[in-house]
């Protein structure tokens, strides 16, 4: 019997969450989260769970609002590394969730690496 999409991209999120977690223990971990219409990133401490930082289309200051596409990823990646600075995070790691790696999901993470975030 065919697995649903939800229940391939549930497997993938925890094959991919679970092998980060074995790999880098003691790191922040950068989670985005793809929606039709935008594209949500959150810094967290897992050992404490906290959010420390956090970037979204829905911001208006960013002024991408609805949207989801590659330019609206680019800018969230931005933010998010400029607000991790702030909060004096340089190094985390990136967790994609069940979403492949390519499109918005990569743009974010480029934004953030060139704005100094080591993922």
């Amino acid at each position: 019997m065919a697995n649903s999409k939800l229940q391939l991209f549930q497997k993938r999120r925890l094959r991919v969450r679970n092998k980060l977690r074995k790999v880098n223990t003691g790191k922040l971990r950068l989670s985005v989260h793809r929606s039709n219409k935008n594209i949500h990133a959150q810094l967290i401490d897992d050992d404490q769970g906290v959010t420390l930082a956090h970037a979204s289309t829905l911001e208006k200051d960013l002024g991408m609002v609805g949207k989801n596409n590659v330019d609206a990823a680019a800018k969230v990646g931005a933010a998010i590394a400029e607000r991790a600075k702030a909060k004096g995070v340089e190094e985390a790691y990136f967790d994609r969730g069940g979403f492949l790696y390519h499109g918005s999901i990569k743009a974010l993470a480029d934004a953030a690496r060139e704005g100094g975030l080591k993922l």
